[in-house]
């Protein structure tokens, strides 16, 4: 990775800024930090929110004999490998949940111990943390490397499938469910950990009605495993290149997420094609469907 980046706990901030004075560094302070150094090859950055930040040619150095043993207390960065789960799994995500414009996509990932080192290797990690350029490269490497599942349901099939499930957390276990049923023929593997979206067995009983028993962990931020960051990485850019793909169909650039552009999106395509359109682009009981037509005349 070409900057590191964790939290601090603020109190260690001047024990990290003597250090760095006496190694040579050269402070300052941008705003909304508490200091930046810099020397030859490395800068450091702390913010006020803890964020601290590194980057150079002299990174992995620094790092390794100064930051993790004197500061972090860790050795994640050297050896991300330890302390790891390194069992043969399935990982599951899904992205696109929240957004008013375009599919819903489900991934699942399978990874061995050897797929897992390597998704530790490359720095995977959840793609809310990553920039949709570094993740659309990243998916295909993982896509090449493991295998993998990936459910897109766009709109029209979307509202039709909400019409009859009458609920979002049950059409989610039902893309859950079809992405690990998938994996599971593929690889036979029964362990799959997926990022908690309810406290229901709903996932459990829409793989029951496939006829599949597994070994299901559901758990909150899952996304922290390197398998289940894998699978966020490729909903993520599913859903990134389907949302390219339905800009480019309808002529005007569909926003992400549920804002108020998202809402003056509507009003412009129910304006230039009528309320039928946003069957064919839009999550219709989003609380946006109504915002849109409120203030756009009928055609």
């Amino acid at each position: 990775m070409n900057t590191f980046v964790a939290m601090i706990d603020l109190a260690l901030a001047p024990k990290l800024e003597e250090d760095l004075r006496s190694q040579g560094f050269t402070l300052n302070q941008p705003p909304y930090t508490l200091f930046s150094a810099n020397k030859a090859g490395i800068s450091c950055t702390l913010y006020t929110s803890g964020k601290l930040t590194v980057q150079g040619k002299g990174k992995d150095e620094f790092i390794t004999f100064y930051l993790e043993p004197e500061i972090l207390k860790s050795v994640a960065y050297s050896y991300p490998e330890v302390g790891v789960d390194l069992t043969p799994r399935i990982g599951v995500d899904e992205a696109g949940k929240g957004d008013f414009f375009g599919p819903l996509c489900i991934a699942a990932v399978y990874a061995d111990e050897k797929g897992i080192k390597q998704l530790i290797q490359w720095g995977v990690k959840d793609s809310k943390q990553m920039s949709d350029k570094t993740m659309l490269i990243m998916a295909p490497k993982v896509q090449a490397a493991l295998i993998t599942a990936v459910v897109r349901i766009y709109p029209e099939k979307y509202n039709e499938m909400y019409h009859s499930f009458q609920n979002l957390n049950r059409l989610l276990a039902w893309g859950h469910a079809t992405a690990i049923a998938e994996l599971i023929q593929k690889t036979h593997c029964q362990k799959i950990l997926i990022d908690q979206f309810t406290p229901e067995p709903l996932v459990e009983s829409a793989l029951a009605k496939k006829g599949i028993r597994a070994d299901l962990t559901q758990r909150p931020r899952a996304e922290e495993d390197p398998v289940v960051a894998a699978a966020s990485i490729l909903a993520r850019a599913a859903f990134v290149e389907a949302m390219d793909a339905l800009s480019k169909q309808v002529g005007i650039t569909l926003p992400k997420g549920a804002s108020s552009l998202v809402v003056e999106a509507g009003q412009k395509l129910v304006r230039k094609e009528g309320q039928s359109i946003l069957e064919r682009f839009a999550k219709l009981h989003f609380k946006t469907t109504q915002q849109i037509l409120r203030a756009t005349p009928s055609t």
